[in-house]
């Protein structure tokens, strides 16, 4: 470590990087880069983000004194080098994995990690209350939020922006603008105009001037539209973030240190919201990375020397199924309708919006809005079809009871990531789908065991007038064959194998490890498909002739599929012996999906054991 990263291996926390000379902050972030490469390529994970950013990281813990100055990562991908930097660099090996460090900033992990975030667009809300916390307090805390890679365009972080313009709190907002066409960067006369507007000289004369002038109102307005003006000749899109209280400088660029260090130094101490644009380049430093930014941003292992990534297995995952499904359908339907909050690849669609361009939209991470927009096209006549992942739906819940449900508009839900994800952790679970929405009237559930199945849900829900979700989970599907799509009987269940004495009712994809115990044992094993509306009849069928009943989901127990069967045995006064077998009341760490399987006791092995402690009593 030492020879190879000379720098760095001496840098255990910020405090050892603030020792430097600003000579060597370059050749620091030079080996920083190096080692995010050679460690990501090793464990997997996200990597062209974390490479995009290495100068920034290391200009914001140079400058400012974390972690009493608060520094907040949006998204929070970004953060691998600040996690290198804030003394886990030799903890790197471990990222993702089981008991190993978070993907993401995290509470419990780091006292630089100011705020847990897996999701977006929440760093300025939060910059917010943390700033007020500070002025509070006047202790001469800073509070800084680096918001990038598109969660600048959720509405959360306008809101947040326009309550802070409000109070006039002292904080600064980064945008991360990562080629993301907000403006051009015009180099060097720009980043020497960026020093000019956060210097104190320049910055003394403007506010002084404004309270000279404020009884003045005419010199006052011309005076104020000239600074408008030079600004917005420079960088056309301050505009916006001036209108809304914070004072804009930049772009700069994003990948010179010394450009970097000077505009944050000379911003520390600057009053109010503060607003800096800097320009960077996703993957900078890795050319296969900067080339294809968006194939690199999480990467499994791999050879960085070769400069490519290792080819995917030739098994379709759920996504790629449903994808597919959605470019056979719009062949037939021009009314079919796709819409993703800026998941396209994730959720399969990439096909599908280059077959169909008119009929694809990705509406940016805006939850709420992706799923009010399916609203609408719904009140027009059309298919619209919500790519989401579970976790993230829980985004736009307001939106799917006021905006689709209680106008029972037939918006379909295509819910992917259900159940346990893996090595994201905590933050992408999908746990909570089937509980928030099962308690939504005029709402159907469908959960399928298989690919096959999954396909015969959507085309069920295609052909439905009504608001359907059809959750699936993350991963390779099943390798089964595809029959044929035909519209199912709504709220029916299907019997795999009859047995005796114990009845096992699963929902969704754990069927397989069901069967295994159902074989075993001489179990009777139901594929229940339908959480809503419940197969009712089998229900009652089932009680009559079972000892005991088994509820199996990839869901939190509370208020899932397990509790419909037991309100609906409830409702009908046959009392029954139930086990509930689902993801408890915890939030579930980063594991493979093995062993999140196998911790929470729903692999064959877990099943079985918990089956045979009641039937053993």
């Amino acid at each position: 470590m030492q020879n190879k990263y000379p720098l760095l291996s001496q840098i255990n926390s910020p405090e050892d990087l603030r020792l430097l000379a600003k000579e060597q902050l370059q050749p620091v972030a030079d080996e920083l880069r190096a080692y995010l490469l050679e460690s990501v390529s090793q464990t997997s994970g996200h990597l062209a983000s974390g490479l995009g950013v290495v100068e920034l990281t290391v200009a914001l813990h140079y400058v400012y004194q974390t972690p009493f100055d608060q520094l907040i990562w949006d998204v929070g991908h970004q953060a691998y080098p600040h996690k290198i930097l804030t003394g886990r660099r030799d903890q790197m090996h471990t990222i993702r994995q089981k008991n190993g460090i978070h993907p993401f900033p995290w509470r419990e992990e780091s006292l630089y990690d100011v705020l847990s975030v897996g999701h977006s667009s929440t760093s300025i809300s939060a910059g917010v209350g943390i700033a007020v916390a500070a002025e509070k307090e006047n202790a001469g805390r800073k509070t800084v939020c680096v918001i990038g890679d598109g969660a600048i365009t959720a509405g959360m972080a306008f809101e947040a922006m326009n309550h802070a313009g409000a109070l006039h709190t002292d904080m600064l907002v980064i945008l991360n603008d990562n080629e993301m066409s907000i403006s051009e960067n015009v180099g060097a006369l720009n980043n020497h105009l960026a020093r000019i507007f956060s210097g104190s000289i320049y910055t003394t004369v403007r506010d002084g001037s404004k309270k000279v002038l404020d009884k003045v109102p005419t010199i006052k307005n011309f005076m104020k539209k000239s600074e408008e003006h030079m600004k917005g000749v420079i960088s056309p899109e301050s505009t916006l973030f001036e209108e809304l209280g914070f004072n804009y400088i930049g772009p700069i660029d994003g990948h010179n240190i010394d450009e970097l260090v000077k505009t944050l130094s000379n911003m520390r101490d600057l009053k109010g919201p503060q607003f800096l644009h800097i320009r960077t380049k996703k993957g900078k430093g890795y050319e296969p990375a900067e080339n294809d930014p968006i194939g690199y941003h999480g990467v499994p292992k791999f050879d960085p020397t070769c400069g490519q990534l290792p080819k995917s297995k030739t098994i379709p995952t759920y996504s790629d199924i449903f994808g597919n499904w959605l470019c056979e359908m719009a062949e037939k339907d021009s009314k079919l309708i796709g819409i993703t909050p800026a998941m396209r690849e994730g959720s399969g669609m990439v096909e599908f919006s280059r077959r169909f361009p008119e009929q694809y939209f990705d509406v940016a991470i805006a939850e709420q809005h992706a799923v009010t927009f399916g609203a609408g096209l719904a009140i027009a006549g059309y298919k619209p079809v919500v790519a989401i992942y579970s976790s993230f739906l829980q985004r736009a819940y307001d939106q799917l009871i006021h905006d689709v449900a209680i106008q029972n508009l037939p918006v379909i839900f295509a819910i992917d990531r259900a159940g346990i994800v893996g090595a994201d952790g905590q933050t992408h679970q999908g746990a909570f789908d089937v509980s928030f929405m099962r308690c939504i009237p005029n709402m159907t559930i469908m959960c399928p065991s298989d690919e096959n199945e999954m396909r015969q849900m959507l085309y069920t829900a295609y052909r439905m007038n009504t608001p359907v979700a059809v959750r699936y989970p993350r991963g390779n599907a099943k390798g089964v064959a595809l029959e044929p799509m035909q519209v199912l009987e709504v709220g029916k269940g299907k019997l795999i194998q009859q047995g005796q004495k114990v009845a096992i009712l699963n929902f969704g994809p754990l069927l397989n490890e069901a069967r295994i115990v159902a074989e075993k044992h001489n179990y009777t094993l139901v594929d229940m498909r339908f959480v809503k509306p419940i197969d009712e009849q089998l229900l009652a069928e089932l009680a009559d002739s079972h000892e005991l009943l088994v509820t199996l989901e990839e869901n939190a127990i509370q208020g899932g599929a397990g509790s419909a069967v037991n309100e609906y045995l409830q409702k009908i006064g046959k009392i029954r012996p139930l086990i509930m077998l689902g993801i408890p009341d915890f939030f579930v760490p980063q594991a493979t999906q093995a062993e999140s399987y196998a911790d929470l006791g729903l692999d064959a092995a877990g099943i079985e054991q918990k089956i045979q402690v009641i039937v053993n009593q």
